[in-house]
């Protein structure tokens, strides 16, 4: 029983994080992406370099 509510659970945060997405692409599309935003979905999409990472 606890992995069929676990699987639920799981499935419902996906849902949860689909909306989010959804949402923030229709005000994207509304009102345009924020220098922030940019910054971030760029940041996303760099290739990490933990040594660097670490020596901050």
């Amino acid at each position: 029983m606890a992995k069929s509510k676990q699987h639920q659970e799981a499935h419902g945060i996906g849902q949860i994080e689909q909306q989010l997405n959804d949402q923030m692409e229709a005000a994207e599309e509304i009102q345009g992406q924020s220098k922030l935003d940019r910054d971030i979905q760029k940041a996303s999409h760099r290739q990490a370099d933990p040594l660097k990472d670490l020596s901050k």
